[in-house]
């Protein structure tokens, strides 16, 4: 079978479409017929070396397609469509997935829409309701608004009613960001946001930032905070933040600071089955619209790194397969 991997750390270039061996399901696992794949900044960090993985290594941590055949202990037929995040090997036109990974997919959702909402999707999912449950009158800061989380996220903190100002650095994305439903875009390339967002709240600041872009941004994050007001830090397509001395919460207002991960929120199969059903859900019903910018064949999966790492996309990347 084609699978693209990493035989070490690098840049783009270091990821080849190599010939591998079809793997075999081992107990409680399945082979999946990889149909999508989902581009992540995950996959990036395990490129890169940010994360740390085992060569050869076949990256892609999100994917849909059918069950090819299970293994002992595992009862999904084959044929059967399923979803499934955190798990790496989607990269590839085979991959071994834990069946406790495995998601059904719910008819009337496409392979191409799964593979693009499980990961960012559940991501938006647990910032919204685990790490700050937002509430109808909190006011929001999103990083990124036009990425793929954050044209999600944008859509479920106001579904909750809360104010939104998210920041982006084109006029095109700002667009994008207001269909989703923004109240206010920040083109941060143009103007301060620390400013603008003290002047839309007339000082206040807000109850939480929303940041996945680190290095650039987590400064700023905590001057536009209220008082016991939350920063986020759930990715770093900037840089990675140095330490930070914690008095400075304090300082500015007995903030709290914290950076989560999806794997902490979907590690229990029940809470895995609640979060990705509640956003297929929306999906399916229309509640949640998802952008898919662009999908790539297998063999150019390193200039769909190249375009997430620039920065310069909206929406979601993924990798058409299969037909």
């Amino acid at each position: 079978m084609k699978a693209v991997r990493i035989h070490t750390f690098g840049g783009p270039e270091v990821l080849q479409l190599d010939e591998a061996p079809q793997p075999k399901p081992g107990e409680n696992q399945a082979l999946v017929r990889v149909i999508a794949a989902g581009i992540n900044f995950i996959d990036i960090y395990q490129r890169t070396g940010i994360y740390k993985v085992t060569f050869p290594y076949t990256p892609g941590m999100e994917g849909a397609g059918t069950v090819e055949n299970a293994g002992p202990g595992c009862d999904l037929t084959p044929g059967t469509r399923v979803a499934w995040v955190m798990a790496a090997g989607a990269y590839a036109e085979y991959a071994i997935v834990p069946a406790a990974r495995l998601i059904p997919i719910p008819d009337g959702v496409g392979f191409d829409a799964a593979a693009a909402v499980m990961l960012q999707g559940m991501t938006a999912h647990y910032l919204s309701e685990s790490t700050f449950p937002a509430k109808s009158g909190d006011v929001a800061v999103v990083h990124a608004g036009a990425g793929g989380t954050g044209l999600l996220l944008i859509q479920l903190l106001k579904s909750k009613g809360a104010t939104v100002y998210t920041t982006v650095s084109t006029a095109d994305k700002a667009k994008l960001a207001k269909q989703a439903g923004a109240d206010e875009t920040i083109l941060y390339k143009d103007e301060n946001f620390v400013a603008r967002v003290k002047e839309l709240t007339s000082g206040k600041g807000v109850n939480v930032v929303y940041d996945s872009v680190g290095l650039t941004t987590y400064e700023g994050g905590f001057e536009v905070l209220r008082p016991r007001g939350t920063l986020v830090l759930f990715g770093q397509s900037s840089g990675k933040v140095p330490p930070i001395d914690p008095i400075i919460l304090s300082e500015k207002g007995s903030l709290f600071l914290t950076r989560p991960s999806l794997a902490h929120h979907c590690a229990d199969r029940q809470e895995l089955l609640q979060r990705s059903g509640t956003i297929l859900g929306l999906v399916h019903n229309g509640k949640l619209r998802l952008r898919i910018e662009k999908r790539y064949p297998l063999a150019e999966v390193a200039q769909a790194h190249r375009d997430l790492e620039s920065r310069a996309t909206t929406g979601k990347l993924i990798v058409e397969v299969a037909g």
